[in-house]
């Protein structure tokens, strides 16, 4: 699948992130509806809803949104989204890309035309948070987004651009707001640690909707240690850019291992960093009929962990829903202190597991920041911020 991702990416560099999804030739499933006028749609974008029988009023809205060849029916078969809106009440909205808009059925996370306040698919989706709301009575207050790559760049770029609309977001393999604004920019933010201070991130956010003082989005992130379509240093700036938007530290407060390999570390409540240890490139859940398992494997829907339950829980859908929510008891939780701290060659670190090589250059295992030549002489310090993830360090052992 990675080889197919790079094949794309290189062949149709206007698709950007070349998550190769389940086509959307078949018809959507019956219980997914079309709401075929649901205001201004500059962006063009079709919207498909879920709402479980008999929701009453006052119910949250989450907003899902596919990858890229993907549709809404393959995020509403496969994300779980759906079983967790009948139990937990609440409707889901799932905007649908077309090939007019992008080639292969991206999101243009990395176009201001589109990813911005008021324009285009942003102000699209925007449009359909209104029609949700204006139908069910929705919860205006209880407003959320996520996303799967494109989609997940794309729920980032949402985030920033209407803080006064959505209170929380999941992002899953996805990237910083505002990240790119053209597909060269796109690629190099995909594979590559833009270098970046958390205040220089912070203010691609805040420059999206000047004036806004808070609340800001929580924020949940997803990221896969193997994923080599949009790289996990994705998952280090996205830390960075809305712990700093929040005004809180980027030590984390505490760490839990969670099933699947999963690393759970977390930042006063505002950011949560989901590390799956060994996964690729998609959305991660979890088959089963227990109370946290949810969704189908497919194409870029990896089992391992039920991402769209956790995510939910962070969002607060599990409560007043007139059901008990079980929560995963964790493996291990800690308080996070300093994490371990080494100074070694760059050939040192890959001998021991704290960095790997390609292509005669070495790059830290876990967030991939780029540490130059493999060899014993360039010397730099890796700290370990939580299980198998290491960052550059420099100065600080």
């Amino acid at each position: 699948m990675r080889k197919l991702a790079f094949a794309g990416l290189a062949a149709i560099t206007a698709a950007v992130l070349t998550t190769v999804g389940v086509a959307a030739a078949d018809p959507p499933p019956s219980s997914l509806v079309q709401v075929p006028s649901f205001g201004a749609n500059p962006g063009a974008l079709a919207m498909y809803t879920y709402t479980p029988a008999g929701l009453e009023a006052g119910r949250p809205v989450v907003v899902a949104l596919h990858g890229c060849t993907q549709s809404a029916a393959d995020y509403y078969a496969h994300s779980g989204w759906p079983a967790l809106a009948d139990r937990w009440r609440f409707e889901v909205v799932f905007p649908q890309q077309s090939t007019a808009n992008n080639s292969m059925k991206c999101f243009n996370w990395f176009s201001t035309a589109d990813d911005t306040r008021g324009n285009g698919e942003a102000a699209s989706v925007k449009s359909m948070v209104d029609k949700a709301v204006a139908d069910h009575g929705s919860d205006r207050s209880r407003v959320f987004v996520t996303g799967l790559s494109a989609g997940g760049g794309m729920t980032a770029d949402l985030l920033a651009a209407y803080p006064d609309v959505f209170a929380a977001g999941g992002i899953n393999a996805g990237l910083p707001a505002q990240c790119a604004t053209s597909v060269v920019e796109a690629t190099n933010c995909q594979q590559n640690d833009q270098h970046l201070t958390p205040a220089q991130w912070a203010s691609k956010v805040k420059a999206q909707y000047p004036g806004y003082g808070g609340p800001w989005p929580r924020v949940a992130i997803w990221l896969g240690t193997a994923d080599y379509t949009v790289y996990p240093v994705n998952g280090t700036e996205l830390r960075d850019q809305w712990t700093a938007v929040h005004g809180v530290s980027q030590t984390p407060t505490s760490t839990q291992s969670l099933p699947g390999g999963t690393t759970l570390t977390n930042y006063a409540d505002k950011v949560q960093l989901y590390s799956i240890a060994g996964m690729g490139h998609g959305t991660a859940v979890d088959p089963g009929t227990s109370t946290t398992q949810c969704g189908s494997t497919g194409a870029y829907f990896l089992a391992g962990i039920c991402s769209s339950y956790h995510t939910g829980v962070f969002f607060g859908l599990d409560k007043g829903s007139g059901t008990t929510t079980t929560a995963v008891p964790p493996t291990t939780t800690t308080t996070v202190q300093p994490g371990t701290c080494v100074s070694a060659g760059n050939y040192a670190h890959t001998q021991a597991g704290r960095a790997h090589q390609s292509g005669g250059q070495t790059y830290a295992n876990g967030s991939n920041q780029a540490m130059g030549l493999w060899n014993t002489f360039t010397i730099h310090a890796l700290r370990e911020t939580s299980p198998g993830y290491w960052v550059l360090a420099d100065g600080q052992c």
